[in-house]
């Protein structure tokens, strides 16, 4: 069933998946982060560890040390107390290596080889690293002799031991290790999680919903974002984007009404072509009276129908944003200006001087239809302005004149003594529905000029002047000068 042209659609989800959100990859990123440093200080702490428990051993041979002092006295251990002071120590020999000799203080009666020998004087850092990785990866049990300074340093102690009870303790402390990371990446990446989904993605998402929203009906002006008055990089965006909105809106209400209007133009444009039929037919019959005003005027009476029903039929083509293209023929500029003068109607009460300038030889490659439209929107504008002004002593000129500004161009130059055009009519020129010269205008008549200008490969502008009123000025491919007998 295809839903009614005003049905609300439902609105789509625009969160993402837990897994896919922004906040949940920069928990995992962070943990990841930590993570990783943890395992650089684990390195160095592994290897330390293990150099701590060896030397640690090696203290309880300076215990045994002072009961082999003791020996020397009298005190001899019995072969039970050898054997309880291993197990104490967890060793299976323990010696004492003085400068010159090596006294045996205790000795497990079944005593094979040792498979690693350890000496701590002679270790280095990086040796102890790859030896705490050894003992974590091995997996046999190994015999160490382990050889290091005790006391003052001026002897050594010696000891034999199992490596199980070593590689059990590093194994406890690899985990706690890495319980402690874990809780400390976990922390970090919960605080990064809260602070980012705080002050980044709910911003953020409030941004993606006003958008759905006003994307859902862009002409409603209270879908517009309202800024939430902050200071930083999503303050601007959010002002940013509200003021893109609310000219998006503007101009999506405006080409509404263009439509709008240009669909009631193609109406009244029907009707108007058969109205405009009519008065062809009425005004062909007027030829035929011998009145001599009529006989004067029903020419130019017929032309400007006949442009008239022309234009009815092009009406479209600039609905559709685009004018015809030029139906180029070499032309006689100042025939063309006469006949854009006829077609005003200018009366002497009105005082209105119309100047032709343009040399009588002159010929230039455009349209003179299309041409005639844009000059008689341009000179038709001056006569509305010079209309208004009041006062005998006022100078009411307009003139069309031509002139060679080089570069393989020709100027056509369109000025009034009028009151000239006002800001707002500048800051808008040529731009239809905002473009008018005048009150109640539509700006029509400059937006069709600046296309047709256009499409013969000119420009228009209009330019500031020393003198009062209007100076257009239009600049075309260079025009051909014909003899005066030709």
């Amino acid at each position: 069933m295809t839903p009614a042209p005003n049905e609300a659609k439902p609105r789509e989800d625009t969160r993402p998946r837990f897994t896919r959100r922004l906040s949940t990859r920069l928990f995992a990123l962070t943990v990841v982060a930590v993570m990783g440093a943890e395992v650089l200080v684990f390195v160095p702490s592994i290897a330390r560890f293990r150099l701590d428990w060896l030397q640690s051993k090696l203290e309880t041979v300076s215990v045994a040390t002072l009961m082999a002092d003791f020996a020397e006295g009298g005190l001899l251990l019995s072969p039970d107390q050898e054997s309880e002071l291993l197990h104490a120590l967890d060793a299976r020999l323990i010696a004492i290596r003085r400068p010159g000799s090596t006294e045996l203080l205790a000795r497990v009666p079944d005593l094979a080889g040792v498979d690693e020998q350890v000496d701590l004087s002679k270790e280095s850092r990086v040796d102890s690293v790859l030896a705490a990785f050894d003992t974590l990866l091995s997996h046999r049990p190994r015999t160490i002799r382990l050889v290091g300074p005790i006391g003052d340093g001026t002897m050594s102690g010696e000891i034999v031991f199992d490596e199980v009870p070593l590689r059990r303790a590093m194994l406890v402390n690899s985990r706690n290790i890495l319980l402690l990371s874990l809780g400390i990446a976990s922390f970090a990446g919960l605080l990064v999680f809260g602070a980012i989904s705080l002050f980044l993605l709910r911003p953020i998402r409030a941004l993606t919903h006003a958008l759905v929203r006003f994307g859902a009906d862009p002409e409603d002006p209270s879908l517009i974002l309202k800024p939430s008055g902050r200071s930083d990089e999503l303050g601007i965006a959010e002002r940013e984007l509200a003021g893109m909105q609310g000219v998006l809106a503007d101009t999506l209400r405006q080409q509404r009404r263009l439509a709008d209007l240009g669909l009631a133009v193609s109406k009244i444009n029907h009707d108007l072509r058969n109205i405009l039929a009519s008065a062809q037919l009425i005004s062909d019959r007027l030829a035929d009276v011998p009145d001599a005003q009529v006989q004067r005027f029903t020419p130019v009476l017929i032309r400007s129908l006949d442009r008239a029903l022309h234009y009815t039929q092009s009406v479209l083509a600039y609905g559709r944003a685009a004018e015809s293209r030029p139906v180029r023929r070499l032309t006689l500029l100042h025939r063309l200006v006469e006949d854009v003068f006829e077609t005003q109607l200018v009366t002497p009460e009105q005082g209105i001087e119309l100047v032709n300038g343009v040399d009588p030889a002159l010929e230039a490659d455009l349209d003179p239809e299309q041409f005639f439209r844009a000059l008689s929107n341009l000179v038709r504008n001056s006569v509305q302005a010079l209309e208004g002004e009041t006062g005998e002593a006022i100078v009411r000129r307009i003139a069309v004149r031509t002139e060679a500004p080089g570069g393989g161009l020709l100027r056509l130059v369109i000025e009034d003594t009028g009151p000239g055009l006002g800001p707002a009519a500048r800051d808008h020129l040529f731009q239809a529905f905002r473009g008018s010269t005048r009150a109640g205008g539509t700006g029509l008549g400059l937006a069709i000029v600046a296309e047709i200008v256009k499409a013969h490969g000119g420009q228009i502008r209009l330019t500031a002047s020393a003198a009062p009123g209007a100076r257009f000025e239009i600049d075309l491919p260079a025009a051909l000068p014909v003899s005066p007998g030709a």
